[in-house]
């Protein structure tokens, strides 16, 4: 087994040495940036985490056939410090109080990157499922359960407690895709990098990864005190272990700033930059949900369910499980769904709308309102087929653009009952209490009440579209003196609600009954997408 506590790697003109968590930093602030699809949300957040002061930067998401997405890395960086300097503006005395930088950014990603550290090609994005085809054919094979080879799933199983999604957007499909694709590309290629890899290394000079981009490539060993890449895993994807990154906490000190990074963003070099982490492991810590078997959703462009739980959890049928987080391997259960802020930003924008005036004036659910399948790029939980396609159902004359709009935020808020209740057999998962919401769509009032109803739970909101920039910046609790951990600063974020949405027992049997009905016609659904998709074997199975 390789070295899992072998130091980061200094690339991008060098850096410091990676430093320990007794030391604490200079400074009394953070600055936390939290790298979605299209854009980073960068704040500065105080001891009593609290955002002093915040900025969105936007940058390009190129999209093509056959299922292309690609990203450049340093745009991503460039929107970076574009934020930057504009909190500098914003708080003229930012450089000498900055103690931590802190990055939570989108995962599954494929930089391949030269000895350097340098991006050979743009970045394939968690969007891209062009290596769907050669990655079932790494998958699939006779005897087969649930579209995997018997034999390669319980190796996978056994050590990773998963395995490759069908629909071809892990990594590991995608190291297939430029492998049998661009062979020159694959030669040349000395690091395999996430998005939070590249960062921290644009950052640092330090070629890192965390536990939980580790664990979604499929080739780490997740098993307790064995966390490390897998030999055997590797061999088996095809991919040679020591392209794979030395993996680190979320709360390590992994470096300070190299000359050039500090000079693109106006600080010190003295900053410490923290390991990092997933922006799923930061929404859960911003909610304040880091109790076992406490779950929170996240809707945005797409949609998850998650939570941390005491051991790992799986569920082969319906594609979700627990990945190893980078807060001491602690298991996190993320059940995520493909489809959600895009398929309703869709039909609103196609309907002529503004997303914000549809939800407010679209008016209550409709009893007689089309059914909407948000499945707009395929689905994931709880049945993985990327197949699948967006659908309407029971269209009628009568039927407004104001019923189209109520049914697609129904439709997403359906799709997540459907997971919710699977997720929520887990054992040891929390049943009764409330549901903390996130995400850009946790601010919309609508969204969160028919939510509340859907689920008949109680639905909490707090830092709605700033969460992952929050539970980021918890990790360097530890560094700045704020807190023993991230986990017991983040505690004190589950104490605040801007807002709390109540089942209303009419609305909670109107959604009963449209969800009984939507259980009876989604599988003839899903089975004529698969009849007529052309794609290969069937895959997943269902369950209401």
């Amino acid at each position: 087994m390789p070295d899992r506590t072998a130091p980061p790697r200094t690339f991008f003109g060098g850096g410091q040495a990676s430093i320990g968590n007794d030391i604490l930093a200079n400074g009394d602030l953070v600055i936390s940036a939290d790298f979605g699809t299209s854009g980073v949300k960068v704040g500065v957040v105080d001891s009593d985490l609290n955002i002093l002061a915040r900025v969105t930067e936007t940058y390009p998401l190129a999209l093509g056939g056959n299922g292309f997405a690609e990203q450049n890395p340093e745009d991503w960086w460039a929107g970076f410090t574009r934020a930057v300097a504009a909190l500098h503006r914003e708080l003229p005395d930012l450089r000498k109080r900055v103690g931590a930088i802190v990055f939570c950014s989108q995962v599954c990603s494929v930089i391949c990157a030269d000895e350097n550290g340098t991006p050979l090609r743009p970045c394939l994005t968690w969007m891209d499922k062009r290596g769907a085809a050669v990655g079932n054919k790494l998958i699939g094979g006779f005897p087969s359960v649930h579209g995997y080879r018997a034999d390669k799933g319980l190796i996978w199983l056994a050590l990773a407690n998963g395995a490759p999604a069908k629909n071809g957007m892990d990594p590991t499909a995608k190291f297939v895709w430029v492998r049998e694709n661009e062979p020159e590309i694959w030669a040349r290629t000395r690091w395999l990098l996430d998005a939070r890899d590249w960062l921290v290394a644009r950052a640092t000079g330090e070629i890192t990864s965390c536990a939980e981009s580790a664990n979604l490539t499929w080739v780490m060993d997740t098993r307790r005190g064995r966390e490390g890449w897998s030999e055997r895993l590797c061999k088996m994807v095809g991919v040679p272990i020591e392209r794979m990154p030395p993996i680190v906490q979320g709360e390590a000190c992994v470096g300070g700033l190299t000359k050039k990074a500090a000079g693109e963003l106006g600080l010190d070099r003295d900053v410490d930059v923290l390991g990092g982490t997933i922006d799923v492991t930061a929404a859960a810590l911003g909610a304040g949900e880091v109790e076992d078997g406490a779950l929170h959703i996240s809707v945005a462009t797409s949609a998850w369910i998650a939570g941390f739980f005491p051991g790992r959890r799986l569920s082969v049928p319906h594609a979700f499980a627990t990945i190893t987080s980078g807060l001491d391997y602690r298991p996190l259960l993320i059940a995520s769904q493909e489809n959600a802020g895009s398929a309703m930003q869709w039909v609103v924008e196609n309907t002529g709308g503004d997303m914000q005036d549809a939800l407010q004036t679209m008016g209550p659910l409709m009893a007689d309102d089309p059914m909407f399948l948000p499945w707009m790029t395929g689905e994931r939980v709880p049945v993985d087929d990327r197949r699948l396609r967006g659908t309407f159902h029971g269209l009628g004359l009568h039927h407004d653009t104001d019923a189209l709009r109520r049914a697609a935020v129904e439709g997403v808020v359906q799709n997540l009952r459907w997971a919710f209740g699977l997720v929520s057999r887990q054992r040891g998962a929390d049943r009764r209490g409330p549901v903390s919401l996130v995400g850009g769509a946790a601010a919309t009032p609508a969204f969160a009440q028919m939510l509340a109803d859907a689920l008949d739970r109680e639905v909490r909101v707090g830092e709605a579209r700033h969460a992952g920039m929050l539970g980021a910046a918890t990790l360097a609790a530890p560094v700045m003196g704020w807190a023993d951990s991230a986990t017991q600063a983040a505690a004190r974020l589950g104490q605040r609600a801007n807002a709390i949405y109540t089942p209303d027992p009419v609305r909670v049997d109107l959604m009963a009954l449209r969800a009984e009905r939507l259980n009876r016609i989604r599988p003839d659904i899903v089975r004529s997408y698969r009849r007529n998709g052309g794609h290969g074997d069937e895959q997943g199975t269902f369950e209401p």
